[in-house]
């Protein structure tokens, strides 16, 4: 059930990610009956674009997925200005193993709109897939969001 909350008294961005709860529980007839499933790049992009299209700030997050590619949890791990986060491997690798994980996919928004990864971008999906590989999880996808337009990583060849 959807608890009842006064629109007046939350602030924009309250208002924005109480709606996105609110539409992934409405999306649930395209979950499976034991949790989200990311089986397609078309889903995951959907799904991101929900959770970082707006921000006014570069966020790296992490999906944590079971082995049948479940997610366990969306995380929000690192945060930094309008054009670049410090992304620490370690950190990410330790939550994977936190959560069980048996694979992850990486996303980031780039809040100029524009989606097409940096150098930097490449460069921090290989160290992430580096350190995850040596404890047997795997690195399904890096997607980048700028507005409602994505780059997958994976549909490119990169991951």
């Amino acid at each position: 059930m959807t608890q009842q909350v006064s629109i007046i008294e939350l602030s924009d961005d309250e208002v924005i990610n109480y709606a996105c709860r609110v539409l992934e529980q409405r999306l649930s007839y395209r979950l499976s009956p034991d949790g989200v499933k990311f089986t397609s790049p078309d889903e995951t992009k959907h799904y991101l674009v929900l959770k970082l299209a707006e921000r006014e700030r570069e966020v790296f997050a992490v999906l944590f997925l079971d082995n049948r590619h479940r997610l366990i949890k969306y995380d929000e791990m690192f945060f930094g200005t309008i054009d670049g986060a410090s992304v620490h491997p370690r950190e990410v690798v330790k939550a994977a193993l936190q959560h069980n994980a048996a694979a992850v996919i990486l996303a980031h928004n780039h809040p100029s709109g524009v989606p097409e990864p940096s150098r930097a971008d490449e460069a921090i999906t290989n160290r992430l897939k580096e350190a995850l590989n040596f404890v047997d999880i795997r690195v399904l996808d890096h997607i980048v969001v700028g507005g409602t337009d994505t780059v997958s990583f994976a549909e490119r060849g990169l991951v």
